[in-house]
């Protein structure tokens, strides 16, 4: 059997399901898009971008990341930046990818939401045709802005409830508890959209409680905090609430100082649902295949311990029975056969 390697864990078959489509924006697609909608940048090229990316808290990467969204203008921008990212994911062997996206980043600029919805769609059904990609749509609500413009942005998503599949908290989490959210959060489970939620990333433990209890939500994005109480790491292991993951990001964000540090494995190890996930790729310095050999060079990680990893998204994922079956496949004739 071949070693664990960079390439072995690139052609794995990989799931996504914590990612945010504006956080996939390439310094290089950022310009062409400037300059197409010209959009005046506060940088003179590509490095001046990955110089800025810098940062050591949430809040300044997202005042960052809220900037380079500015050149999204149009349903082919959209379209380019999931599409760019559809064809990373062919690149890694990611099968089933569950995106986020944020309306009110865009909204609030002027840009209107079948803009955004559409070129985002298109994309991903693109995907889904020409290479096998299924996917998922999430639409996350800004937990920095009041649950009243929340609510109206639920309302804009109403005529397009059939492409989108669950609905998601983001943005900056310390002040902002998940109760915050509680309305929208039933009001959206009464469209019938799933529910998730940032929590336990730079929050603390209460905020994981407050997401399963005040919003209802079936899987949590991030987590790590939940080992600073054992009643709740109990509570979801006995529940298998998927934990969305993000290493090189948490390390990034300096929620652990360094890759070696992070508890990933020591949650898996205990029996919780985590899996591994790319966040916000282009500012993080990876895509997933990059957040699994992280994992391979600071942690040690095994060949068991990835497939139980890929193993949790797909059991944590919102795919079809069916797909979830597919994939599984996939995953153990890979384990047995090896990369093509």
């Amino acid at each position: 059997m071949s070693k664990t390697s960079y390439d072995w864990l690139n052609k794995l078959p990989k799931i996504e399901l914590h990612l945010h489509i504006e956080g996939t924006l390439e310094s290089e697609l950022m310009f062409e898009l400037a300059q197409r909608n010209a959009i005046s940048l506060p940088y003179n090229n590509v490095e001046e971008v990955k110089a800025a990316y810098q940062f050591n808290n949430l809040q300044d990467f997202l005042d960052i990341y809220y900037q380079g969204a500015q050149v999204l203008q149009s349903e082919q921008d959209f379209y380019d930046l999931t599409w760019a990212y559809i064809n990373k994911c062919r690149e890694q062997n990611v099968v089933h990818v569950e995106p986020f996206f944020d309306p009110q980043t865009h909204t609030s600029r002027g840009i209107s939401f079948a803009t955004v919805i559409s070129g985002i769609c298109r994309a991903l059904e693109d995907g889904e045709k020409e290479f096998g990609i299924t996917y998922c749509l999430i639409m996350c609500f800004l937990r920095h802005l009041s649950e009243a413009e929340a609510i109206e942005t639920l309302e804009l998503a109403k005529p397009y409830l059939d492409k989108i599949d669950g609905v998601g908290l983001d943005s900056s989490e310390l002040n902002h508890p998940p109760e915050k959210f509680s309305q929208v959060f039933s009001l959206a489970k009464e469209s019938g959209l799933k529910l998730v939620a940032h929590a336990g990333e730079e929050g603390p433990a209460g905020y994981i409680w407050s997401a399963l209890d005040n919003l209802n939500v079936e899987r949590i994005d991030h987590g790590v905090r939940a080992l600073d109480d054992t009643e709740l790491v109990a509570r979801l292991i006995e529940s298998k609430i998927p934990l969305t993951v993000c290493p090189l990001s948490n390390v990034k964000l300096k929620v652990f100082e360094s890759m070696s540090e992070h508890t990933i494995l020591t949650m898996l190890e205990l029996g919780l649902s985590v899996c591994v996930n790319s966040d916000d790729p282009s500012y993080f310095g990876g895509y997933i295949t990059e957040n699994f050999n992280e994992l391979l060079q600071h942690l040690s990680l095994s060949k068991k311990q990835a497939k139980q990893l890929v193993e949790n998204s797909i059991n944590g994922s919102f795919a079809s029975k069916l797909r979830k079956k597919e994939i599984q496949v996939l995953l153990d004739d890979y384990l047995i056969i090896g990369p093509k």
